[in-house]
């Protein structure tokens, strides 16, 4: 099975192609550029290197959020329209399961996040048993410092991995202590590829029915409902 994987959810875009399990190529970059302009020249550059047109696809896996709002959208249409005019499957996987994925040689707790600002984190609790990764607190939106309180009275040591980490690493050791291990760099963004295998056990949606998941509300949006909301009272 051909497969092409998306990931605009954080700061990195990301695109791969993958055949039977096997990565065909990839292109990874992570840079302050919109991904808007650049996904599509990334996927037809990845295609003409490969050889493949978009007929060799036989299924399309995105990273669906939660993340930046403006990235998921990106994704999500690119994918979605690309699947509709292929008239092939379409998967969407979570950004927090997928980057929690790549820690799967590690016997320990692990907790990907995203900044979702104002510290507050995009964020679950996974480990790997039995050549599965195991979701033990679903994703969340929390405040760092609340996500923390929650782990330290597990006492068990937690491998945390974000493009953020640098920013909440020192808040993490001040409660965790030595039970916070970090990851290194490239652990520490989405590989693409890693998309299609972390959605190996996930169906196909209906392209129609895909949403983004953005476990809150955009600012506007909800600075929207609650003017709707008082008007109503």
């Amino acid at each position: 099975m051909n497969v092409l994987t998306i990931n605009t959810s954080d700061q990195v875009l990301g695109v791969a192609l993958l055949k039977d399990d096997q990565i065909i190529g990839e292109y990874v970059t992570n840079l302050r550029k919109g991904h808007a302009e650049r996904l599509m020249p990334a996927i037809v550059h990845l295609m003409d290197e490969v050889e493949w047109v978009p007929e060799d696809l036989d299924k399309i896996v995105v990273a669906k959020g939660p993340g930046s709002y403006t990235g998921v959208r990106i994704g999500l249409t690119t994918a979605k329209t690309l699947a509709w005019a292929l008239e092939i499957p379409i998967v969407g996987i979570s950004s927090v399961y997928s980057l929690a994925y790549q820690a799967y040689f590690s016997p320990y707790l692990i907790s990907p996040f995203f900044d979702a600002r104002r510290n507050r984190v995009y964020t679950g609790l996974y480990k790997w048993s039995d050549d599965r990764l195991q979701v033990l607190k679903d994703e969340q939106n929390i405040a760092m410092d609340q996500w923390l309180e929650k782990l330290a009275p597990l006492d068990k040591k937690v491998v945390f991995l974000s493009p953020s980490i640098l920013s909440f690493k020192e808040k993490i050791q001040d409660v965790l202590g030595e039970n916070a291990l970090f990851a290194k760099g490239p652990y520490n963004v989405i590989r693409p590829a890693h998309l299609a295998l972390a959605s190996a056990n996930v169906e196909p949606i209906n392209v129609h029915t895909l949403v983004p998941n953005y476990l809150r509300l955009a600012e506007a949006e909800a600075n929207w409902l609650k003017q709707k909301d008082a008007k109503n009272e």
